[in-house]
This record gives structure tokens, C-alpha cells and sequence, in this order.
């Protein structure tokens, strides 16, 4: 099986300056995305990845974020179980992420 590659906060901020088409999925529990999103991310509690998985398209690559990179790098590999293929793991996660963010509503 395939590993998901590590992608930093800056290079995803970067592709998403250049107008790339980037799936963003993040973890994070409410409590914490109630600090903002990345602009467009798509919030599903690693809890809830299991039952929610299909909401996400499997053709788009896909940026997966947490606080700090580790439950992010679990739902890569859920995921990757799951026939996705196209996954990247942000390293770091928001702590790292200088970028842009919306407001998160429940």
C-alpha cells in the first residue's frame, strides 16, 4: 500500500495562492476549528471520517489537516485503505499554517 506524502502548511498555502485545486479535509474537533478554517476545507472529526468518507472525492487530491499532523496522518491512512490515492498529510498542521482563515460554522 501506498505511504501519503507529507506536504508543508506553506506549500499548500502556496498551490492554493496559484489557483490549484486542493480538497482539504480537516479533523479537527469543533472546539478547536472554532479558531477558523482554511478557506474552503471540508471539517469532519477524525471520529466521523469512518462513516463520512464518501462525501470526499477520491480524484481530488487531497490535503489532510489537524492541530499538529498526527490525526491527520491516521485519516491518510484510513483513507488509503479506502482506495484513496491521492492523499497528503500536512505537516505541522494549523500550528504551522500562516495562511488566510474562515469562520467555522457548526
Amino acid at each position: 500500500m501506498a505511504k501519503p506524502k507529507n506536504i508543508s502548511a506553506e506549500d499548500v498555502r502556496a498551490r492554493l495562492d496559484r489557483g490549484e485545486v486542493l480538497q482539504i479535509l480537516d479533523v479537527r474537533e469543533e472546539s478547536e476549528v472554532a479558531t477558523g478554517l482554511i478557506p474552503g476545507a471540508i471539517h469532519i472529526r477524525l471520529p466521523d471520517v469512518e462513516a463520512r468518507y464518501e462525501e470526499l472525492d477520491p480524484e481530488l487530491e487531497t490535503v489532510i489537516v489537524c492541530r499538529s499532523g498526527r490525526r491527520s496522518r491516521s485519516a491518510c491512512n484510513f483513507l488509503l485503505q479506502k482506495g484513496f490515492t491521492k492523499l497528503l498529510n500536512m505537516e505541522d498542521g494549523m500550528l504551522a499554517w500562516k495562511g488566510e482563515l474562515e469562520d467555522f460554522y457548526s
